[in-house]
């Protein structure tokens, strides 16, 4: 009878514990909780950035002047292959922005080289500046000011502007950024372009003061700029690829005609 009993007992299967079935429950809806996620903050808004990454880039409509803005990041570019074959939705290139300075010590690797090869092939050049929170806006113009010998028929010059330091307060960024683009203004005699995301516009550089300045607004993987103030450049795509350059390399477009193009270089 004792050994019938112990056979019979560990023949039976156990009932599966309370908290087995909630820790199987709680993991099932972690699974389905992640796979929501996933789709809405990264699939479904971003399925235009899938597409640009196999090769399906969303081009502007209504916007025939295309351009590029390049730095060390793209290497060595072959400039008569980009000059030859360089398309951009059925387009030539345009215009190439050219970096050049950061904070008040850095100069780009391929500054002079992308400028020098830019203009002998007789593209229309500008060239940003990128900004630091670390140095004074003083330094940072006069270090562009040092490196950067802009003649006519250049661009305004450009300040790439991105982020702003957690520790400083909104109104000192801000009067850093104008003083930058004041000293600029002086020595050059034009507005400078200011770049910048369309989200960090709205944010940390709306006011009066800076609607004086043309726009480079950055925003991709759209098919409409969802900037409504006014601007001169979109910046809609870091996954363009063209003949001459090895890798990706950012596409930007210009609101208005090559006459309004040609009117915003230096005089």
């Amino acid at each position: 009878m004792v050994n019938h009993h112990i056979s019979h007992t560990y023949g039976q299967r156990k009932p599966m514990k309370k908290h087995s079935r909630k820790f199987l429950l709680v993991a099932l809806l972690i699974i389905v909780a992640y796979v929501v996620l996933l789709y809405v903050f990264f699939v479904s808004p971003f399925s235009f950035r899938w597409k640009a990454l196999f090769g399906e880039i969303i081009y502007p409509k209504d916007y025939d002047l295309h351009g590029i803005d390049i730095s060390h990041h793209q290497g060595d570019i072959d400039w008569d292959l980009l000059r030859a074959q360089g398309d951009i939705n059925g387009s030539p290139v345009c215009f190439v922005m050219i970096k050049a300075t950061e904070g008040s010590d850095r100069i780009d690797d391929k500054f002079e080289t992308n400028f020098y090869q830019a203009k002998e092939h007789a593209f229309i050049c500008g060239v940003y500046h990128f900004w630091s929170n670390s140095t004074a806006p003083e330094k940072q113009a006069q270090f562009y000011i040092d490196n950067v010998q802009l003649q006519q028929g250049d661009l305004p010059p450009v300040l790439d502007v991105e982020t702003k330091s957690k520790s400083q307060s909104l109104e000192t960024f801000r009067n850093n950024v104008l003083t930058w683009l004041d000293i600029i203004e002086k020595h050059y005699g034009v507005p400078p372009i200011i770049y910048t995301g369309v989200n960090f516009k709205e944010k940390y550089l709306s006011g009066e003061a800076f609607n004086n300045y043309p726009y480079w607004i950055a925003h991709y993987y759209v098919e409409e700029l969802r900037y409504t103030g006014d601007w001169k450049f979109w910046q809609y795509t870091d996954v363009g690829r063209l003949p001459g350059i090895d890798g990706f390399v950012d596409l930007d477009t210009y609101n208005g005609s090559y006459y309004d193009l040609k009117k915003l270089t230096i005089k």
